[in-house]
């Protein structure tokens, strides 16, 4: 029986594209194991998938800031490239999938160890300090945005185009009113702060959900341990997470207001729904949720809040937002017909294949 082992995690959006190829590598028969970090959301995610073996190892990160951890991490790193090393022994794939994150490294290495091809996924605009230290082990990156080939050895990088879900484009239209309680006489935003919750973001919403429900209704996606209990307001729902029921959720909403990861933007344009993105900022992180929202709002898709620009912005400016929701629409729709921007797991499965086949 022919097998992968995927890697990837930190993130729902390092996870993402690998639960979307799992069904199909298992479609064609493949044995699959997951290698993520003992504690990560990838952990919860992955466990739910019946027949795919996950095992947890130490992991650490590589911080731009001072912190007691640079100290501590490099020994983590190296205790998880042991771990990932016994667990290929005992898996033996044909090949690792790496979504990167930076419990993929140790995995990588590992793997490099074995003489285990490779292949990379990359959705953001620029390499993430993981898949940088990846792409020197790998045997080819696939990229969603086509910018990102600069930044890659040509002779081993190509794009692939974002990989959504199937399962988005199969919402309920009824089913994602009645999970809300919401009617059709008000526009409706969805908002989300990413799979860990953004403060900042939930912040605004608390503060101003009293003005915003006078002419919209609101689902929030929260985070995990972020529900605020003290709010009840007619219009506006609170989830901490929602896994399936989030394709009925796109079925009804107007536009987003949310983070600006590539997996989730990439989803609301399959879906050709607008958003207002809030990108991380750069004393979070190296800056590339900044570079997807920035090229999403050049192409006509979004508009770019800064967070530093949340105190002072105008509520105005959600009314102006949807009465535009119809050139966005239009932008996105004439950029897909365009370009080959979206793809699905099944080209994907294939392309991968023959990528391994080739080394």
């Amino acid at each position: 029986m022919s097998k992968i082992l995927f890697t990837g995690g930190g993130t729902a959006g390092h996870v993402s594209v690998n639960v979307a190829l799992i069904p199909e590598f298992k479609k064609e028969g493949y044995k699959i194991s997951y290698i993520g970090s003992k504690n990560g959301i990838e952990k919860d995610i992955v466990n739910n998938i019946d027949f795919v073996k996950y095992y947890g190892i130490s992991s650490g990160k590589i911080r731009r800031y001072f912190s007691l951890k640079n100290f501590t991490d490099p020994f983590r790193v190296f205790l998880g490239i042991i771990e990932s090393y016994f667990i290929l022994k005992k898996e033996k794939p044909d090949f690792v999938f790496s979504k990167g994150g930076f419990v993929s490294v140790p995995v990588c290495i590992a793997s490099k160890m074995l003489n285990i091809p490779i292949i990379l996924h990359e959705s953001d605009l620029s390499p993430g300090l993981a898949n940088k230290v990846n792409i020197k082990f790998s045997n080819h990156i696939f990229t969603t945005f086509e910018e990102t080939l600069n930044f890659l050895p040509k002779n081993k990088a190509s794009l692939i185009g974002a990989i959504v879900r199937k399962e988005i484009y199969s919402g309920n239209e009824e089913n994602g009113y009645s999970i809300c309680n919401f009617t059709k006489e008000k526009p409706i935003i969805l908002v989300m702060g990413g799979s860990l919750g953004s403060k900042i973001i939930n912040d605004f919403i608390f503060e101003n959900i009293k003005d915003i429900t006078k002419k919209f209704q609101v689902v929030h996606l929260v985070g995990k341990g972020c529900y605020n209990n003290e709010i009840k307001i007619n219009g506006y729902k609170q989830f901490e997470f929602l896994d399936a029921q989030l394709f009925d959720i796109f079925k009804i909403v107007d536009f987003t207001i949310s983070r600006s990861g590539a997996n989730s933007i990439y989803e609301f344009l399959a879906l050709n729904i607008p958003s207002i993105l809030i990108p991380l900022g750069t004393n979070q992180s190296r800056g590339d949720q900044l570079e997807n929202a920035r090229f999403f709002e050049k192409q006509g898709f979004s508009k770019v809040v800064l967070e530093e620009q949340l105190e002072n912005f105008e509520l105005s400016s959600l009314d102006k937002f949807y009465s535009e929701l119809e050139k966005y629409k239009k932008n996105m729709i004439e950029y897909k017909n365009s370009k080959n921007v979206i793809n699905n797991v099944e080209n994907f499965y294939d392309k991968i294949i023959k990528k391994v086949g080739e080394k």
